[in-house]
């Protein structure tokens, strides 16, 4: 099943007055269950696309399907909606909410979306302990490494059992040892539930995990490489 589909994707936007081509009519699709990595160096549109998969952006021409939806004919709130519900991100920054524990950080996408209280209790445990941060539940962001922090939010795009988890620069932040661990976490995931992951990246370890490769350069495919 297509999960995510760009057609003719266009992405421009204004910079000190000059027009900038993100992207430049880009046509890609991803199906459930890939694991994937859309590789290109600074600038490349590797996070504009991701962005506009996950509706977080609107394109300037073309078309992007995502769970089947064309999201051009979309509300604000359909959008709000189908990230909330469909949709897990993980993104570089990690964005926790400093002042919330793990837990309640992992807890709150459920929150918005109306989950009964006990659910949540148990939905957030599980993937603690899918995750290894069992026995972490109470502690802050700033009480955690990196690599707990990034676990945490790992947690939180599982929580609402996405069919789709995008994630941008997973491991920029993270040394060598940690960020293997986090992808070896993700691989799994995928194996065992199925989900699709799509990362963005400029890094070669992310690309070695990656059973698809999609580089993009200056807002092109340039090339598109599935392992065997």
């Amino acid at each position: 099943m297509t999960v995510i589909q760009a057609v003719n994707a266009v992405k421009e936007y204004g910079l000190n007055g000059q027009k900038v081509h993100a992207l430049r009519g880009i046509n890609l699709e991803f199906q459930s269950g890939d694991f994937a990595a859309v590789a290109g160096p600074s600038g490349s549109g590797k996070s504009t696309f991701l962005h506009l998969a996950g509706c977080l952006d609107t394109l300037s021409g073309g078309r992007m399907i995502v769970g089947g939806q064309d999201v051009a004919g979309l509300s604000r709130k359909q959008l709000a909606l189908l990230r909330r519900h469909s949709i897990g991100f993980i993104f570089q920054a990690y964005n926790l909410i400093p002042v919330l524990s793990a837990e309640e950080n992992i807890g709150f996408p459920l929150t918005l979306l109306g989950v009964d209280t006990q659910e949540i209790r148990d939905r957030v445990a599980q993937v603690l302990a899918e995750v290894g941060l069992a026995g972490m539940e109470k502690r802050r962001p700033k009480e955690m490494s990196g690599g707990q922090q990034q676990r945490v939010a790992i947690a939180r795009a599982l929580v609402k059992k996405p069919s789709l988890i995008l994630a941008d620069e997973p491991t920029a932040n993270l040394d060598s040892t940690i960020g293997r661990e986090i992808l070896e976490l993700m691989s799994r995931l995928n194996k065992s539930e199925g989900i699709t992951f799509i990362f963005s990246t400029h890094d070669p370890m992310v690309m070695d995990y990656a059973r698809r490769i999609v580089r993009i350069r200056d807002g092109q495919i340039e090339s598109d490489e599935v392992k065997q």
